[in-house]
């Protein structure tokens, strides 16, 4: 395989450079930003890694002042970005480097959201127009490293931080949280866990199923999800039985990033119930909606019955329609291992309600193709939680 076929330069729909051995342009991405002092966020896990002090000494031995934070949880946290954004200005930073997988990225965009403002994170939250209240001149440049591909963070406009207190997940939004420039190096993600992988690319599936299944008019974006999941369809898998299979690892994390660009059409249930577990039981985002994947499509499947129909034509799936979809979904789930209920993953029975009301209040609800009250999510935590599709 000729992987260097796969090197490109994109500006959709932010300035990408796309291709294996990419990561050593990143002391000269920070050039092209300005940035002459980055501070590089990233999670525990990869700051003890090599491919971290690799990054850091690419831009130390171009002159850059280049610091460190790690102390960032699986589900980033208020308190985390407060820390983040206090070693920033103590550093004299003027750029940010967000250097891992989703909960590094979300961090590193809200540690240059707050580097410039005088107002509390939560007053950002993506409600209403409250982004106005955004210094914007006050915020760094993001360079964004994806290690994981999943989230697609590194081309979004918003971080999702839990909000302790209150034990919710809020989306943190303004336009120009979109990083400046993003690296998508394959190399950086060889190696990675099946589990991990398999958790992170259902993750960018979710994106894409919510995003086409998503009521609202933007044929872009309906577009751009049905091609990422054909990519998912073909790659996956084999990133998840070979780690070291480049060109799947390439494709995924270029599907991961479609997939977030994706769902500025809506995402919907899957999203509303993981948020909302986040939260409560700090488990891993993408393994949440990889479980409850089926179990949405199902609640929605009147609604959605169209596009299913489009899309299992589309993937040349062997049987038509919902069910094909359905099949599929639950067929790849198995290969790749992730469990068929949320008991699996330790989560218990003791918060239906409580979890079927913060649903309904979370964001991702609207986009959802049917409305559904606090009570039917409710039940449709509970059937996640036996197994009952």
């Amino acid at each position: 395989m000729n992987i260097t076929r796969f090197h490109a330069n994109w500006n959709y729909p932010t300035d990408m450079r796309v291709g294996a051995g990419r990561i050593a342009e990143l002391a000269a991405a920070c050039d092209d930003l300005g940035v002459s002092a980055p501070l590089l966020v990233t999670d525990p896990g990869l700051a003890a890694l090599p491919m971290v002090e690799n990054a850091l000494t690419l831009c130390r031995d171009r002159g850059l002042k280049a610091g460190l934070f790690s102390a960032v949880k699986g589900n980033p946290c208020g308190q985390n970005v407060a820390d983040g954004t206090a070693v920033f200005k103590a550093g004299g930073h003027d750029g940010v480097i967000a250097f891992g997988g989703g909960s590094a990225l979300d961090a590193g965009k809200a540690v240059a959201l707050m580097a410039g403002q005088h107002r509390p994170l939560w007053d950002f939250e993506d409600i209403g127009d409250n982004f106005q209240r955004v210094d914007a001149a006050g915020m760094a440049p993001v360079v964004a490293v994806p290690t994981t591909a999943g989230t697609g963070s590194e081309v979004g406009r918003s971080s999702v931080i839990v909000d302790e207190e209150a034990q919710v997940k809020r989306i943190i939004f303004h336009p120009k949280m979109l990083p400046a420039l993003v690296i998508l190096d394959p190399e950086l993600t060889l190696g990675l866990p099946p589990g991990l992988t398999a958790a992170t690319g259902m993750d960018a599936l979710s994106h894409c199923l919510e995003a086409f299944c998503s009521p609202s008019y933007h044929p872009m974006a309906e577009g751009i999800a049905l091609e990422s999941m054909g990519l998912v369809r073909q790659h996956l898998p084999r990133a998840v039985a070979d780690g070291y299979d480049l060109e799947a690892r390439l494709q995924m994390l270029v599907a991961s990033s479609m997939g977030a660009t994706a769902f500025q059409r809506g995402l919907g249930a899957m999203h509303a119930l993981s948020h909302s577990l986040g939260a409560l039981y700090d488990a891993h985002h993408g393994l949440l909606n990889a479980i409850l994947m089926p179990y949405v499509l199902r609640e929605n499947r009147e609604a959605i019955a169209p596009q299913m129909e489009k899309l299992a034509r589309y993937l040349n799936l062997d049987s038509p329609g919902f069910d094909g979809v359905l099949n599929w979904v639950l067929v790849l789930r198995a290969e790749i291992g992730i469990p068929h209920s949320l008991e699996e993953i330790g989560i218990g029975d003791g918060d239906i309600e409580r979890v079927g009301h913060m649903a309904e209040m979370d964001a991702a609800a609207a986009g959802n193709p049917i409305h559904l009250g606090a009570t039917q999510y409710s039940q449709l935590f509970e059937r996640a939680l036996r197994g009952e599709v």
